[in-house]
């Protein structure tokens, strides 16, 4: 008989999951992210991204490792670079474009003395509805939730209140076990 399989069964809780306020700043988080790593198992995958809640504690959004670095830098904000890579624009176009706009045009250990005034709220990505996903759904509405929207992760909820976070990589390490299993 098949296990059918469901996101709670997977997904990380929001209390072993980093987390910081929208008010903290870039390093700020970047501590919780390391805290929040040297408590969760050794044997799982790091955490990638810090879960960002407002002052009523909700969570309100998601700080990726990606947020961070685009954070210091400022002229990012006047810059859309989504899918600049992936446009079939030249790399010379793109270094144009970063030469342009200044981008990192100071050495990188005095764009990382900003962290400290950066504010999470001002660099956060706030998820969109296509990236939350209930705690008692199948597991395989979640993967097509992954897949349909190249997400790294959706916002699990009870009710409407975030509790948990469901990563891609342990949806890939969980087929991984189950394909290897149905060899057997």
């Amino acid at each position: 008989m098949a296990i059918t399989r469901k996101v709670k069964d997977l997904m990380v809780h929001l209390e072993e999951y980093a987390t910081v306020s929208e008010d903290a700043s870039l390093y700020d988080a970047v501590l919780a992210l390391e805290e929040a790593q040297e408590r969760f198992g050794k044997d799982r995958y790091k955490h990638r991204a810090i879960l960002v809640y407002d002052k009523d504690q909700r969570v309100v959004g998601k700080l990726s490792q990606l947020d961070v670095i685009k954070g210091l830098e400022a002229g990012y904000k006047q810059l859309d670079m989504r899918g600049l890579s992936h446009s079939g624009f030249s790399p010379e176009f793109i270094k144009s474009l970063i030469k342009q706009h200044g981008l990192w045009s100071k050495p990188l250990e005095e764009i990382c003395r900003k962290a400290p005034r950066i504010r999470v709220k001002e660099v956060m990505y706030t998820p969109t509805e296509g990236e939350y996903v209930r705690e008692d759904a199948a597991l395989d509405e979640a993967i097509h939730q992954l897949v349909m929207g190249k997400h790294q992760s959706l916002l699990v909820t009870r009710k409407d209140e975030i509790v948990g976070i469901l990563r891609l990589t342990d949806v890939f390490m969980e087929v991984c076990e189950i394909m290897k299993a149905c060899q057997l």
